[in-house]
C-alpha cells in the first residue's frame, strides 16, 4: 500500500512528489523543477557567453540577498585563476549587466576561483567529482534533515547518490541548495 502527497514550492520553484511505502521498504522523493531562480537562470544565461569568450569555464553564480546583495561568480580553467582573470571577467559580465539591468538591487559583483570547497552546480559536475566528498545543503529537509555530508558515489539522470555514513542517499538536484566539495588535508 502506498500513498503521495504534493508540494509546490512558491519561493524556490520546486514541485515534489513523495511516495511512501507503507510496509517501510522504501521512500521515493521526486522534485521536478529547476534548482536555480528565475533571476539566476537568467543571470546564468547572460553570463556564461562573455566568461567563455574570454576562455574560461564558467562554473556558476550565486546570487545572494542582503542588505548590500552579492552576485558571485565563479570561473575556472585548466592553468588556474589569476587576479587580472578575475579583472577581466569582472569588467565583461559588468558591462553585460549594466546594459540588460536584470538585477533590481544594489548588489556587489564578485568573481573568483572555485576555491577548495568548490562549489557544484550542474550533473556534470557531480560526474566530475564522483568518489570526492561533498557537503550539501537541501532546499526541503529529507528525514528531518537539510545538510548531509558524504562521498558522491553515483549520478543517474538528475539524481544524484551519496553514500553517507555507510548508506546510500539519493537526492533530485532540483531539491540541493548547495553543494561544496570537502577538502583534505
Amino acid at each position: 500500500m502506498r500513498y503521495g502527497s504534493s508540494y509546490k514550492s512558491p519561493d524556490i520553484g520546486v514541485f515534489c512528489y513523495l511516495i511512501i511505502e507503507l510496509t517501510g521498504l522504501y521512500a521515493l522523493f521526486l522534485c521536478l523543477g529547476v534548482g536555480l531562480s528565475t533571476l539566476e537562470q537568467k543571470l546564468t544565461e547572460m553570463v556564461s557567453a562573455p566568461v567563455e569568450a574570454l576562455g574560461f569555464e564558467f562554473v556558476g553564480l550565486e546570487f545572494v540577498r542582503g542588505r548590500t546583495s552579492t552576485l558571485r561568480i565563479f570561473i575556472d580553467s585548466e592553468e588556474g585563476i589569476t587576479v587580472d582573470d578575475c579583472a577581466d571577467v569582472s569588467h565583461q559580465v559588468s558591462a553585460v549587466l549594466d546594459v540588460e539591468d536584470p538585477i533590481s538591487v544594489i548588489y556587489n559583483l564578485e568573481v573568483s576561483s572555485p576555491g577548495m570547497e568548490r562549489p557544484l552546480f550542474t550533473i556534470a559536475h557531480y560526474e566530475r567529482f564522483m568518489g570526492e566528498e561533498v557537503a550539501l545543503t537541501l532546499r526541503i529537509a529529507m528525514q528531518n534533515r537539510r545538510r548531509w555530508q558524504g562521498i558522491i558515489k553515483a549520478v543517474d539522470g538528475e539524481m544524484i547518490t551519496v553514500t553517507v555514513d555507510g548508506k546510500d542517499e539519493v537526492f533530485a538536484l532540483g531539491n540541493i541548495q548547495k553543494a561544496n566539495l570537502v577538502p583534505h588535508f
